[in-house]
């Protein structure tokens, strides 16, 4: 089986947010950059699934040169190479145009991705990729199995368990619980100094959208400490003032 990994690079969760050139552009200054948390699980459930020679894992990522440390952190993980689309990637439909391209040319067999990004939360590549190779494509994945042909996806949707059954080739978007997220060790870390990474073109894609600007969120107010017994205070504020009920 061959067993295809989208990653993104994402700024890491501590990172100070901020904009430049009258916040259209996000300012990239002393940020650390990381693996998507979600594409960690999708790379950890490869790799398990990979597991005594069953399988094959390439790792794909959209990005310039800069994002090559958190490629080669994927390939120390476990991926046996790893190709970098040479372009940045400006939005859902281009990253996804990429991903199908490479994947039509390869046919490979699953392709994993995270449910989402952590800095755009898009939800976007992982249907828009399965879209364009006319393949199946199941999001939001909590558990994935793969049976010969055919892959068994666990799904919670409202409050409830949905388990789905599909036959490869198929894309599936994983969330929390599909894999524990691999730590590399150093064996791994030295292989991944030799493993193949390979540098193409991006594809020709039409731009479909683009950012105007950024926005921060408002600063939070000040805390209101109402005591317990005061509970009219309390309700009167939060219908006049914070205006819920």
């Amino acid at each position: 089986m061959k067993i295809l990994v989208c990653i993104s690079n994402v700024p890491d969760t501590t990172s100070k947010i901020t904009f430049t050139d009258n916040n259209s552009s996000f300012n990239t200054s002393g940020i650390q950059y990381i693996i998507n948390p979600y594409d960690e699980i999708a790379l950890s459930k490869a790799v398990d699934l990979a597991e005594g020679g069953k399988a094959t894992v390439t790792v794909l990522h959209v990005g310039d040169a800069s994002s090559e440390a958190t490629i080669r952190k994927a390939l120390a993980v476990g991926a046996d190479e790893a190709v970098r689309v040479d372009a940045p990637a400006r939005d859902a439909s281009f990253v996804a145009h990429q991903i199908a391209a490479y994947a039509k040319e390869k046919q490979f067999d699953l392709i994993l991705t995270g449910r989402e990004s952590i800095d755009y939360n898009g939800t976007q590549v992982q249907a828009y990729v399965a879209e364009l190779l006319n393949i199946p494509s199941v999001s939001i994945a909590k558990k994935l199995t793969i049976d010969g042909n055919t892959a068994t996806v666990e799904r919670e949707i409202e409050g409830v368990k949905e388990i789905l059954t599909a036959s490869l080739p198929l894309v599936v978007g994983t969330a929390e619980g599909v894999a524990e997220t691999k730590i590399p060790n150093m064996r791994g870390i030295m292989s991944a100094r030799t493993k193949p990474l390979e540098v193409i073109a991006a594809v020709d894609v039409p731009s479909l959208s683009s950012i105007k600007s950024y926005e921060t969120p408002p600063a939070r107010g000040a805390v209101q400490l109402i005591d317990k017994d005061q509970v009219a205070q309390l309700v009167e504020r939060l219908h006049n003032e914070a205006k819920v009920i």
